[in-house]
Parts: C-alpha cells; structure tokens; sequence
C-alpha cells in the first residue's frame, strides 16, 4: 500500500450499496475495507490503522448509533461519516452528539460523500502537522518529533530508530488504543506477522526508557484484550 493511501472501513447492510461505493472509493484510490455489522468493523480497526469510518445508521443487531457511541466511549476516536436513510434533522443531531463527525443522508451522491472524506481527512492531517512542529510534553519528559529527541529533566536520553518511530505513533494518537496490527502498519508500514512480537519487545524497551516502573506504566499501558494505549497525564 502506497504510504500516502488513506485507509477507510465502510459499514453498510445493504450488500449493492456496499459494492458500489467501495468500488468508487478505490477507483479514487483510497484502500477500502468493508464489512456488514458492528462486529466486522470492530475486527477492521483491530487489524487496520484506518483513517476514516463510513458507518451505515440502520442496521439491524446494533445500530450506527450504538456502534458509534460504543466506539467513542473505548476512545477509538477514528473519524466516522454517519449515512441514513431518513432525513430526520433529529438523527442528525443524535448522530453528532453520539460523537460522528459527520452525516450523509441516503441516497448520496458518490461525488459528495468524496468531498465529506477528503475534508475531513485535511482537517486531521493538518492537525497532525500542526502537532509534529512541537515538543510533546508528558511527566518529566519532553518528546521532540523534529529533532529526533526525548529528554528527561532537560538531560538528553538515547533513543533508536525503531524506538522513535513507535513513540510517535502513540504520541500522535494520545487516548486512543492501538492494536499490534494497527501499530504494527503505522511504524513500519506493514502487516504484523501472526509470530511477530517485535512490537511487544520495543514497548518494552521504551517502558524502560520512560517509566518509573515498567512493570507498571503509568504512560504506556497495555490495553487487554485489544493492545496498548499511551496516556500522557499518567492515568
């Protein structure tokens, strides 16, 4: 996958819906994973580091809403365009407070739901960008993305490649959890090997490099069942 290819999971019931707009979202060149209930978008975002959750309101089982709520309540805080079929004003407000950033309501024009993703895409990479230009402060620690650098006390502490390169991965994304998938396509771009456990050894090197205990992160905590998730202020 190209390293500019933005990745989306597109979750909708209806199977002619789902094919033709997943087919027009990768003849624009985004990678497209789809799926048909709450359950197989859970195994999408475990498996992928998606930019962007397209995510059906009527669904039977559990619905976009409780889908949408229950994701933003674990702190997966992945973008979601919410589509329905009603054009109930009341749906729409529910859908935002449930924490969608945003709603398109069947039918759709292919074209506009691709100005909806491209917006919202801008609007998180320039925060990103924004986020690079500083220092990264959390505890005593001072996490420098320009130059390469983590300090502790204004004294400079060693760090290598791969362990800069995965910091900034949870830095980027504080609060938010992380498959070994997810981290493991982040960092270096690629798929975790089902006997890859690469990812848990330099976790625990910068453990030893940033916490107290390591055998008790406050900042880089294991997230059961699921991953890890950096949290700055030491919850």
């Amino acid at each position: 996958m190209s390293e500019n290819q933005h990745v989306l999971a597109l979750i909708d019931d209806d199977p002619k819906i789902l094919e033709l707009t997943a087919k027009y979202l990768r003849d624009q060149e985004f990678t497209v994973y789809t799926g048909k209930n709450g359950r197989e978008l859970d195994e999408i975002i475990k498996k992928y580091a998606a930019d962007l959750i397209i995510l059906d309101l009527m669904m039977p089982e559990e619905s976009g809403l409780q889908i949408c709520q229950r994701l933003r309540v674990n702190d997966v805080l992945i973008p979601i365009i919410m589509l329905t079929a009603k054009g109930d004003e009341v749906d729409r407000i529910v859908g935002l407070e449930m924490g969608a950033d945003d709603y398109l309501p069947k039918p759709f024009n292919p074209r506009e739901l691709l100005a909806r993703i491209n917006a919202i895409i801008r609007r998180k990479e320039t925060f990103s960008e924004k986020l690079t230009t500083k220092s990264i402060k959390f505890g005593s620690f001072l996490f420098n993305i320009q130059n390469r650098s983590l300090s502790k006390d204004g004294k400079s502490i060693s760090i290598t490649t791969g362990e800069f390169n995965l910091l900034k991965v949870f830095t980027e994304r504080p609060k938010q959890p992380l498959s070994r998938d997810q981290i493991m396509q982040l960092a270096r771009g690629k798929e975790l090997d089902v006997f890859d456990r690469s990812i848990d050894v330099q976790i625990s090197r910068i453990r030893k490099l940033i916490e107290d205990d390591p055998n008790n992160p406050k900042y880089l905590q294991t997230k059961w069942g699921f991953g890890y998730i950096f949290n700055p202020d030491g919850e």
